[in-house]
């Protein structure tokens, strides 16, 4: 740094507090070949040991097969009984009302 009447000169190497080496840049490069190295390998793997049966292929027929299949196992749902107990009817009583009682002025 040098100093010219009532200027100031440095370097730029005086100025940034270090040096121009490009260290950054070479260890951004290394670590993103290296995870893309690690992720193909992880894809590679996983392809190779991966049944290549029928059923492997996710198609819409397949889809639609094994939910048809699901269907079968489980059988019918229960629907409700639509049917009503006749006094309900009568009463104007929908199935499952509690019915009102007496109140009792001291239960508390």
């Amino acid at each position: 740094m040098e100093k010219r009447g009532d200027e100031v000169h440095a370097s730029e190497t005086e100025v940034s507090g270090g040096s121009k080496e490009g260290v950054v840049r070479w260890v951004l490069i290394i670590g993103l070949i290296l995870a893309v190295g690690f992720l193909t390998i992880i894809w590679v793997t996983g392809a190779a040991v991966q049944d290549d049966g029928a059923d492997s292929e996710t198609s819409v027929s397949n889809t639609i097969a094994v939910e048809e299949a699901a269907d079968e196992d489980r059988g019918e749902p229960i629907a409700p009984a639509m049917d009503g107990p006749e006094e309900a009817a009568d009463t104007g009583e929908e199935p499952g009302d509690a019915p009102a009682g007496d109140p009792k002025p001291d239960a508390n």
